[in-house]
């Protein structure tokens, strides 16, 4: 079944993920390359950047966001001494700069494809839909990683990265009247989480925790769409995944993704409500 056969309206759905995030660009390819526009575009964090750019440029996005992420590197995103204030280690001005060379509108409202960027209200804790207003301060806000890019003050809310609470936003996208939803996210599609307990560092700890947080988070909200819509995850069929900070290995992360996602889609076979990804050795279909 061809994507441009999924019920519509069809939503995209951009998971966060740092530098990881170039793996959505080869998922961008191969959609791109089967002749698929979707009816909306929602975003989180890394996500809400790579969406906006998307749905600037709905005939050629993929080799526009080639461009951007294979030219990106760390100082670019966070460059080193500019500290912003006691609420970030690092100033938002690299990212302000990255957002003003993508060719995006002022306002969310002109984007040619609907869009919507993910945050967090930091007081409230509660998900926060930008799709209309200022352009620039949604992607700000839906990538505000917590200690490390600044907060966004926004219609009186202080607002933060979306992935604190939909790290991939197929809840957001159903919400805004998807009728099925294509998901990309870098969390491993169908490999077992490590079963070894990490070695008894702080910084292993932490990421250990990390991935819980965020794959149960990610399982919970697939599944609750899936009950309603068909729910597409997109393979990236990447297993060695670099460091969230390691730009050098951007252009493997597209071209492995594109060839996944593309010989996944091109199985792909659509039959109501439920969550469509890989399993090995075949496609799996959870109702």
């Amino acid at each position: 079944m061809s994507p441009i056969s999924l019920p519509r309206p069809v939503a995209v759905a951009v998971g966060g993920g740092g530098v990881l995030g170039a793996a959505h660009v080869g998922a961008g390819y191969a959609l791109e390359h089967r002749g698929f526009v979707p009816d909306l575009i929602v975003g989180t964090s890394v996500g809400a950047l790579t969406g906006a750019i998307a749905a600037a440029h709905p005939d050629d996005a993929a080799p526009w966001l080639d461009q951007v992420w294979t030219r990106l590197r760390r100082r670019d995103v966070f460059p080193l001494g500019y500290l912003s204030s006691r609420a970030s280690v690092f100033a938002d001005r690299g990212l302000r700069k990255l957002i003003a060379g993508a060719g995006l509108p002022e306002r969310i409202e002109q984007l040619p494809i609907p869009f919507i960027a993910v945050a967090t209200d930091l007081t409230t804790g509660d998900p926060v839909l930008l799709d209309h207003g200022d352009l620039e301060s949604a992607l700000l806000a839906s990538a505000a990683i917590p200690g490390v890019l600044p907060p966004v003050v926004r219609d009186g809310r202080t607002l933060i990265d979306g992935g604190v609470v939909a790290y991939v936003p197929v809840l957001a996208a159903w919400q805004a009247g998807a009728a099925s939803v294509l998901a990309l996210s870098i969390v491993p599609e169908s490999s077992p989480l490590p079963a070894a307990v990490p070695r008894r560092r702080a910084g292993a700890i932490a990421a250990r925790a990390g991935i819980l947080m965020f794959r149960h988070q990610i399982e919970r909200d697939l599944r609750e769409v899936a009950r309603n819509i068909p729910t597409v995850v997109l393979p990236t069929g990447i297993e060695a995944w670099p460091s969230p900070w390691d730009f050098g290995q951007t252009r493997r992360l597209i071209t492995t993704a594109a060839v996944a996602a593309g010989a996944f889609l091109d199985r792909l076979d659509v039959d109501g409500p439920g969550l469509y990804r890989v399993a090995e050795p075949s496609l799996e279909v959870e109702r």
